[in-house]
């Protein structure tokens, strides 16, 4: 079973980023949760969201305690760190959030330094795309096979253009070690 939150800033594709990875779960025969939280501020309130998906009937919808936190800024960061489980994983933003893993905190802690890797595509509006492919290469629920068909389910062929772009932001997420190695 994994217990994801993920969390930042409206408008950085946090209830998207959960939302789709609820609905490949589903789509690829897991039960799912998903529980999205926002303020009444659109664009640049804070939002987050819980994911649960899992092999056996999920008994509770409510994440108090996750497997990973998927954090796209720094206050998103500080509020849920507490709430990985030990032995768990924490994956954020390494080019916005500047911070230290806490003293004692018995967690896997993986600074994703998006900024290069975004800049391969040429924009920074997709670094929820490529946490999300950081956090397949770093679990085992899902595969990468298994993302892009639940967003070509998803997305459909409304916008054909914005599908091809958040692929490959999923596939330079997945291959983020191999990446960011080359920009040392």
């Amino acid at each position: 079973m994994e217990k994801v939150i993920i969390s930042g800033f409206g408008g950085q594709g946090v209830l998207f980023t959960g939302k789709l990875l609820a609905f490949t779960g589903m789509v690829t025969g897991k039960h799912v949760s998903w529980i999205p939280s926002y303020g009444p501020e659109m664009r640049g309130g804070t939002a987050n969201c819980s994911v649960i998906i899992s092999e056996k009937e999920i008994t509770s919808p409510i994440v108090n305690q996750c497997t990973t936190l998927l954090a796209l800024n720094s206050p998103s960061l500080e509020k849920f760190q507490d709430s990985v489980e030990t032995n768990g994983k924490i994956l954020f933003d390494g080019s916005m959030i500047q911070q230290m893993k806490p003293e004692g905190l018995p967690v896997e802690w993986l600074a994703i330094n998006t900024k290069p890797l975004a800049d391969e595509l040429g924009t920074n509006s997709l670094l929820n795309m490529i946490l999300l492919g950081a956090f397949i290469k770093e679990t085992t629920i899902l595969s990468i096979d298994d993302l892009y068909k639940g967003m070509e389910e998803m997305i459909g062929n409304k916008k054909p253009e914005r599908l091809k772009l958040n692929k490959k932001a999923l596939e330079i997420g997945f291959q983020w070690k191999e990446r960011t190695n080359a920009y040392v």
